[in-house]
């Protein structure tokens, strides 16, 4: 399968181990993977050293995402590049179920669905059905910053991640807005699912830093000219947007394709 898996690394050395052991379940060899490993101080240099057939990049100072995305895409030299958050756990088939949605309708970056929060459920089951429900569901124009296959024609044009994103956040967003105007095709698709933690290494990265969140949205409100009134607009049509998905789906199928476990609860998104 003509596919690079890039995975960032900041510390959460036991999110790592269970992406990575759920990669070689899945059936995708470490070959596959490039981890870039950001100046982590918990062992993860130890761990990825002990796995030599990972391709590790690793940075003597945090690079922060963007930066590590770069790197990662620059190793492989496959026709698709997937870039995975460590805090993330894949299923059977689910790359090859996002392959072959994104090769059959045109699309240039293409995310799977995502069940989020807590891991309190079946994952295998729950993923099985699922995908079987939603496998002709789409969502078009957009993406998920914590999992997202790009083709290697969007970096040609795009010129790759915006590396100014020092700090975590928003470097995602920058990415997809940019693909968007060269008029490159996002999606997410039903027939694949994983599971994600959710903003692991972020939370922590705020926290050692002393920073919050809305100090990490600066750079790319002033790169996109986003003052208040764009923003609110902006943030409406997203709500309405999103409402409109959540609704059509829950009607139809039951689920959503972002859904949140919380407290054996499902919120649908």
């Amino acid at each position: 399968m003509q596919v690079t898996i890039v995975i960032p690394v900041y510390n959460q050395l036991h999110f790592t181990r269970q992406c990575l052991d759920s990669l070689n379940a899945a059936g995708y060899a470490d070959a596959m993977i490039v981890v870039v490993n950001n100046a982590s101080t918990d062992g993860t240099a130890e761990f990825l050293a002990a796995r030599p057939a990972l391709r590790v990049i690793s940075n003597p100072e945090n690079l922060a995402c963007a930066a590590a995305w770069n790197q990662g895409f620059q190793v492989g030299a496959t026709p698709w590049t997937v870039f995975l958050n460590n805090d993330v756990v894949v299923t059977s088939g689910w790359l090859e179920s996002l392959v072959a949605f994104a090769e059959q309708t045109g699309v240039d970056i293409a995310s799977p669905a995502l069940g989020e929060g807590e891991l309190d459920y079946d994952l295998d089951t729950c993923a099985r059905d699922f995908t079987a429900r939603m496998k002709n569901t789409t969502r078009f124009g957009t993406a998920s910053g914590a999992c997202f296959m790009v083709a290697r024609a969007v970096f040609a044009v795009t010129g790759g991640f915006d590396e100014n994103f020092t700090k975590g956040g928003n470097e995602d967003d920058d990415f997809f807005w940019r693909a968007r105007r060269a008029d490159f095709k996002l999606a997410i698709s039903g027939g694949a699912y994983i599971h994600h933690f959710g903003r692991t290494t972020q939370d922590a990265l705020l926290a050692e830093r002393g920073q919050t969140r809305a100090e990490t949205i600066g750079y790319f409100r002033k790169k996109w000219k986003l003052g208040w009134l764009k923003r609110r607009w902006l943030q409406v049509r997203r709500k309405t947007v999103n409402a409109w998905w959540r609704g059509r789906e829950r009607l139809r199928y039951g689920h959503t394709l972002n859904e949140l476990h919380l407290g054996g609860e499902i919120t649908y998104r």
